[in-house]
C-alpha cells in the first residue's frame, strides 16, 4: 500500500503548519518561536512544505457582509448530458465566475455543489437566470439558503 505523503511530516512540521495556519501574517522569528528553533531552519521548512505543496498559499479572510455579499446560496447542480466535455465545459465556465467561491464534483443526485455569494436574493435570481441558466447542460438546479453561519474554519484538522 503506498504511503500517504503526510507521513513524511515530522511533528516540527506539523507545528509549524498549524501556527501559519492560525495566522499566516507572523514573522519568521515568531514561527521559530513557535516551533522551538532558530530562525534559518524555520525558514527552510516553510519553504520545503510550501516547494512540497503542503502550504497552497497564503490569503487574507474577509468580511462577505461587510462587502455586500452576506448573502451566501448552496447551489447543487445537475448537467444533462454528463459526459467529460460538457462537464469541462462547465468547470472551465465557473472558473470564471467570480460569485461562485467554491465548486465541488459530488455524487448522488447532483453533480456539482457550488458556494456562491451575493448581495441579495434578487441578484441571485439574475445570477440563476442570466449567468447559470445559460449553460446549455445545465439539467438541474437547487438552491439552499445560507440563514446562519454556525462555524466557519478555514483550515485542516491536523
Amino acid at each position: 500500500m503506498e504511503k500517504n505523503s503526510f507521513d513524511h511530516l515530522d511533528s516540527t512540521d506539523i507545528v509549524i503548519l498549524r501556527t501559519l495556519q492560525q495566522n499566516a501574517r507572523l514573522t519568521n522569528k515568531e514561527v521559530a518561536m513557535a516551533a522551538h528553533l532558530s530562525i534559518t531552519p524555520t525558514f527552510e521548512r516553510i519553504k520545503r512544505l510550501e516547494n512540497e505543496g503542503y502550504i497552497k498559499k497564503y490569503i487574507t479572510v474577509l468580511d462577505a457582509e461587510k462587502l455586500n455579499r452576506g448573502f451566501v446560496v448552496f447551489c447543487q447542480v445537475k448537467l444533462t448530458p454528463l459526459n467529460k466535455s460538457i462537464a469541462n465545459d462547465f468547470c472551465k465556465m465557473i472558473m470564471e465566475i467570480p460569485e461562485v467561491t467554491e465548486c465541488y464534483n459530488i455524487s448522488g443526485k447532483f453533480d456539482y455543489f457550488l458556494k456562491v455569494h451575493a448581495p441579495d436574493m434578487k441578484y441571485y435570481q439574475q445570477f440563476v437566470l442570466n449567468v447559470l441558466g445559460q449553460f446549455e447542460h445545465l439539467g438541474s438546479l437547487e438552491s439552499v439558503f445560507v440563514m446562519e453561519e454556525i462555524k466557519l474554519h478555514y483550515g485542516v484538522n491536523i
